[in-house]
């Protein structure tokens, strides 16, 4: 999720999909109790982080919160979820 694209008045999308994206935000941010800002700012670093070692298709990459079932006591707790559609390995990895 991009926070940037909400706020982009010059990008044509329908007003459905800005509230979509928009109470999405607002479903993080009650799960996990984080900013939206703080999301975008781990989503950042992972990126950071990856391209060090792959080459990411940024157009696909998404990073969000959700709720998962504890193993043991089956109690909800919130989890980072990430889908990084990978380009290609980098051979010459520092």
């Amino acid at each position: 999720m991009d926070l940037f694209k909400l706020f982009n008045k010059g990008e044509s999308s329908n007003s459905k999909d800005i509230a979509k994206e928009r109470l999405q935000l607002l479903l993080i941010h009650d799960r996990a109790n984080v900013s939206p800002q703080f999301l975008e700012m781990i989503k950042g670093e992972i990126m950071d982080v990856l391209t060090d070692y792959i080459e990411i298709d940024e157009t696909g990459l998404e990073i969000k919160l959700t709720r998962t079932k504890r193993e043991n006591d089956n109690s909800t707790i919130p989890a980072l979820v990430a889908n990084i559609p990978i380009k290609k390995m980098k051979e010459n990895i520092r």
